[in-house]
């Protein structure tokens, strides 16, 4: 009696206790397999970022803008690099020219990156002509006034010292600034004034 009634009862239980770990693991394991190629999917638009986000124009640096614009950075660097190796600090004049040609040089640097990656074409709600026109003539009287204080300055050294021909080829670079950003402020008018009449 016992056997008969164990043996049947025992496979039984043995299937049914696997059948019953079984069928919960399997639809786990298809659930998973069958995500994970969701996951991927779902995953790769995240990545599919547009990567020009800053479009160079290359065409920037052929115009006359950009041109002088490269040349008001070269003077203008040339200006700070030739006061600065000198005893400059000894005259607070061309601590005065330093200031501004410093200032000047890196201003110049971020509008000439501006236009270059077209930023300003982004961000139409700050009138970049009225501004670029009023850095111009601003950084034109500027340069001017610093350009006579270091002429003035150079009559101060001794001819024929270091100092002397420093000074005197900052005061040439800076007179050529002067013109570079006049011209721009020029150039920046034109542009302005056909705007201001179209609209």
């Amino acid at each position: 009696m016992l056997d008969s009634g164990a043996g049947p009862a025992l496979p039984v239980l043995r299937r049914h206790s696997w059948e019953k770990f079984t069928v919960p693991l399997c639809p786990c394991i298809m659930d998973r397999t069958a995500a994970a190629p969701n996951r991927r999917v779902s995953s790769l638009p995240q990545f599919n970022i547009s990567t020009s986000t800053l479009a160079f124009d290359q065409h920037f640096t052929t115009n006359a803008k950009g041109i002088l614009l490269l040349v008001e950075i070269l003077t203008g660097m040339l200006v700070w690099i030739l006061i600065g190796g000198t005893d400059y600090f000894r005259l607070s004049a061309l601590c005065w020219v330093m200031f501004v040609s410093i200032l000047l040089w890196i201003l110049t640097i971020c509008l000439f990156i501006i236009y270059l990656t077209g930023v300003h074409s982004r961000i139409p709600q700050i009138p970049w002509t009225t501004l670029s026109l009023c850095f111009n003539c601003a950084a034109a009287a500027l340069y001017l006034v610093t350009a006579v204080v270091e002429a003035v300055c150079v009559g101060q050294a001794t001819r024929g010292r270091h100092n002397y021909y420093c000074w005197a080829a900052s005061a040439f670079f800076a007179f050529l600034a002067t013109l570079c950003y006049a011209g721009s402020g020029y150039l920046t008018y034109r542009l302005w004034k056909t705007t201001e009449e179209e609209h």
